[in-house]
């Protein structure tokens, strides 16, 4: 999926920006489920190594950082004052619905933010504490009613909104930890401001014993930056709640084979690990309403219980969320009452079913009736989707959508999936590594109205179960006006060009990246085959005659009954799947042929190329901010995918990409890029055709050894070679900019009538959207959280 984050796409297979990014997801944060994101997601098994393939060398003198800079490194755990923060519009997509489709949005759109409430809790143990100290705190006074109250505790203007930017930083991101980029952000005021402004609040005057334990249980981890608490990561490489705290990669490496063994997908699962007498037992969790663990009405049969597996002993059970997931299914019921058609029907009495019993197979059930659900006016999806923030990943963050179909921009993309089987065949790998038939999907453009979860793509392209996507099909979706706030650049902002660059860059930057968006999702995430071998011996290829065009021999590896690409290439999966789709649109963008469905020819196709290969190298260097030195580790999928693409571009030499270090008109450090258009079409349209087959091949293949090298070589930040990318980070963490936040609506019901509640796209409109979201329960629902996160507290210690 193509994400929006300084140049982001996501997929469930989760992105791009809104000219989504999985999917679950594009980095264009958000593609592949994100999107499948992104993904996410939590790269532990990222190259340590500082030696990767050989780079091109241009740079001036090196300026040393000034004493000014050395500060820039903690920058990265606030969020600044002057932040982003912009509106979603959907207003006249809106409006346009019948009375029947508002109500079917309304009920989708609630079941969409209750459930994405579970973020909270899959993001760190303090993340539900401090929403829902967040939560009382504005319920009884408005963000401007609460500035007086501050300024009278000794609060100067700068802290109050410092501290109103961090409360709609926490909300936007669902936890306090950045969504792109897994960063934990802290309050940029004193925590001794913070604490008087708290007791000062009418909320702490109505229950002063509440509040003062409700501040004592997340106060301590609230400004901790200790160097584990600094980025999500599993075992010492940083925070989960994804698995219990004494959990290590052996033990998600045991747990994904045990699931592997019962058929389970990990999706829906959080994993706890306990001592019994001296021996290692394992808790595997499944979210849902229901919390007994034995067959129950309405399902056929549980696949809950006790097993032993490989000499430990593991337990599933159910129940995760179980609050949350009864809310879900409540909504999702009401919305079947104003579907459209018996698919949608169908979907939502499936998804219903998983959200109660927990079964993944009834999601995937739904989402075969999702398919089905060819050109709808509502678009949604809901469940857990992107595995981005797995640090193993293969667990599913939540999401939910509901959007509006755009249908201008809709028939473009209907043009690329018509020419979808006449450009699959120009893709740089030979017909049998490509699937055998091609389901045409869904392309539309959509105007969100509701995206509860960490944050909000580009672009995506779900669903990410490779079984249904290979098969039977998927759907793609491009987020309009998310790309249409995300991408408005101003020029004195715009970092690391040249000035001839910038003028053209900020007019192009929009048409070309819904170029990317498109290609990316639908033919970068929607393209290739895996091969499988299945549990009855059956191949879904001819393995007696398919040949590894790398090697010239008969391919020797595939995939074995339950695994899949992600439970096969585990940590690496999102980020080199990410990186698959991104190289694909490149390569394609190159063909007149998809340029001209987008409307462009002559003077401005060659224009919009340009601009996207710029983009993209640039984003690579960007990327460096999401890169953890400590660690070596990555911590945004689509972001290190594009890093190891400008590494491949430089690599290709020829002058095609020079990157230099220089001095800025600051005199800070800085650094400048360039491409060469001229030599696009040749060195680096073969640059990334031999890449491309070669990442193609590996996933095909199966083969994790080959691929893990390929992609953690050029995934490498080291201080020799051609280029110091250890001080090259330094300077993009000092010239970075906070991505946007974006306020969106609610809806209510009047009667028979649906009404949209609209907001300032300020830190004050987007803590009054969350605020009056949950106001009809809040009690109950904070209740509910601060009971939910008690019951898992001894398992972070």
């Amino acid at each position: 999926m193509l994400l929006l984050r300084h140049v982001v796409v996501r997929s469930s297979s989760t992105t791009i920006g809104k000219w989504k990014t999985l999917s679950t997801r594009m980095g264009f944060e958000p593609t592949r489920a994100e999107h499948n994101g992104l993904a996410v997601h939590r790269l532990n098994h990222s190259a340590t190594s500082s030696h990767g393939p050989a780079l091109y060398r241009s740079y001036s003198s090196l300026p040393v950082l000034p004493p000014s800079a050395l500060k820039m490194v903690d920058s990265q755990y606030y969020l600044p004052n002057d932040i982003g923060i912009s509106a979603l519009d959907c207003r006249e997509a809106f409006q346009l619905l019948s009375p029947r489709e508002k109500m079917y949005s309304h009920y989708l759109s609630r079941a969409a933010w209750y459930g994405g409430l579970a973020v909270l809790l899959q993001t760190s143990p303090e993340s539900t504490d401090i929403f829902v100290l967040l939560q009382r705190i504005f319920r009884k006074q408005t963000p401007a009613q609460l500035e007086q109250v501050g300024v009278a505790a000794g609060l100067n203007p700068e802290e109050y909104q410092a501290f109103l930017v961090y409360a709609a930083g926490l909300y936007a991101n669902m936890g306090n930890y950045k969504s792109f980029g897994d960063t934990k952000f802290i309050p940029n005021l004193p925590k001794d401001k913070l604490k008087a402004l708290v007791w000062a609040s009418q909320a702490f005057q109505e229950k002063p014993s509440d509040m003062e334990a409700l501040w004592d249980s997340c106060a301590p981890l609230l400004y901790s930056l200790e160097t584990r608490q600094k980025q999500l990561g599993l075992g010492d490489k940083g925070i989960t709640t994804y698995f219990s705290g004494n959990c290590a990669l052996e033990d998600a490496e045991l747990a994904q084979r045990f699931l592997d063994s019962q058929n389970l997908s990990a999706y829906n699962t959080r994993l706890f690990k306990r001592e019994n007498g001296g021996k290692a037992c394992y808790e595997v969790r499944l979210a849902s309403a229901v919390q007994k663990d034995c067959a129950t009405e309405g399902e056929c049969a549980s696949r809950c219980g006790d097993f032993t597996f490989e000499g430990k002993d593991f337990q599933v059970k159910r129940g995760d969320y179980a609050p949350l997931m009864e809310k879900v299914s409540h909504y999702l019921q009401q919305a079947q009452a104003h579907a459209a058609n018996d698919n949608q029907r169908r979907m939502l009495e499936e998804y219903c079913r998983s959200f109660t019993f927990g079964s993944v197979d009834a999601h995937k059930e739904g989402s075969r009736y999702w398919i089905k659900d060819k050109g709808p006016i509502v678009e949604s999806y809901i469940g857990f989707i992107e595995s981005y923030r797995d640090p193993f990943g293969s667990r599913g963050e939540f999401e939910g959508f509901v959007a509006v179909v755009n249908k201008a921009m809709s028939e473009r993309f209907a043009k690329l999936v018509s020419s979808a089987e006449v450009l699959l065949p120009q893709l740089p790998w030979p017909r049998d590594y490509e699937k055998d038939t091609f389901l045409k999907p869904d392309f539309t453009s959509l105007d969100v109205l509701t995206f509860a979860g960490s944050g909000i793509p580009a672009g995506i392209n779900i669903p990410n179960y490779d079984d249904i996507r290979q098969s039977e099909g998927f759907k793609n979706v491009s987020l309009g006006n998310v790309l249409a706030v995300a991408y408005a650049t101003q020029k004195d902002k715009l970092t690391f060009l040249e000035e001839d660059d910038k003028d053209v860059y900020i007019q192009w930057k929009g048409p070309s990246f819904e170029v990317q968006v498109g290609l990316h999702e639908l033919l970068g995430h929607g393209s290739g085959k895996l091969f499988v071998k299945d549990d009855k011996g059956k191949f879904n290829f001819d393995e007696t005659k398919v040949t590894n065009p790398e090697t010239g021999k008969l391919v020797s590896t595939w995939y074995k009954g339950s695994e899949t690409w992600d439970s096969k290439f585990s940590t690496i999966a999102s980020t080199y799947e990410e990186c698959r789709a991104e190289c694909v649109g490149l390569y394609l963008c190159l063909n007149k042929e998809v340029l001209g469905i987008f409307g462009y020819e002559g003077q401005d196709a060659e224009d919009v190329v340009y601009v996207n290969w710029l983009n993209m190298v640039r984003a690579g260097l960007l990327g460096l901010e999401f890169y953890t030195t400590d660690s070596q580790s990555w911590r945004q999928a689509h972001m290190q995918a594009r890093f190891v693409i400008l590494r491949v571009l430089l690599e290709a030499g020829e002058g095609l990409v020079k990157l230099e270090e220089v001095t800025g008109q600051d005199g800070r450090t800085d650094a400048r890029i360039t491409l060469d258009r001229s030599k696009i079409h040749t060195v680096g349209k073969d640059a990334i055709r031999r890449f491309l087959c070669k990442l193609q091949v590996f996933k095909s293949t199966a083969d994790v050894e080959g691929g893990r090298a390929l992609y953690e070589g050029y995934s490498a930040v080291g201080d020799t070679g051609a280029h110091n990318f250890l001080r090259l980070r330094d300077t993009v963490l000092l010239r970075k900019e906070a991505r946007k936040m974006f306020v969106q609506a609610n809806t209510n019901v009047h009667g028979d009538s649906v009404e949209l509640v609209e907001y300032e796209g300020s830190a004050s409109g987007l803590i009054c959207s969350f605020i009056d979201r949950f106001n009809d329960t809040a009690e109950q629902l904070e209740a509910d959280l601060l009971e939910l996160n008690k019951k898992d507290a001894p398992c972070w210690c």
